[in-house]
């Protein structure tokens, strides 16, 4: 995403994008970052990979973010990856932003039906927190 941000800036391939958009941006990649940080602090467990971490009594975490939707770090990664562009003033590098979200919403999906076959606590967990990444929506 930032090499395709940089030759766009280079090469001027996007028009130039109007700096209350630029701002929106960069206030959506802080909403993101937070939220990411927020849900990595609140959650001993959180990990690049996913596996249900048994040597280290893995239970499901329902405190922070994940009061709210079960993927948090998800949707903080999703918003910065769709804000970062913006804030570049990269259009172009939408592409990359909106595949690296789409793939967010994919390990989503293909994670929380992992935890909900093999982490004791998460159907009841889901159906108390309905949303995955987003509140009220999904």
């Amino acid at each position: 995403m930032l090499l395709i941000a940089g030759l766009d800036l280079r090469w001027g391939w996007s028009p130039p994008l109007p700096l209350a958009l630029r701002l929106a941006g960069l206030v959506v990649v802080v909403l993101g970052s937070a939220t990411a940080s927020w849900a990595m602090l609140s959650n001993a467990y959180f990990s690049t990979g996913v596996r249900i971490q048994e040597e280290r009594g893995h239970r499901v975490v329902s405190k922070g973010p994940y009061r709210y939707v079960r993927h948090p770090g998800y949707s903080g990664f999703s918003l910065s990856n769709l804000g970062l562009p913006l804030m570049l003033g990269s259009a172009w590098a939408l592409i990359p932003g909106g595949l690296l979200s789409s793939a967010m919403i994919i390990r989503t999906v293909l994670e929380d039906r992992t935890l909900h076959e093999e982490l004791e606590g998460y159907e009841a967990y889901a159906r108390k927190v309905r949303y995955r990444l987003i509140p009220g929506i999904w």
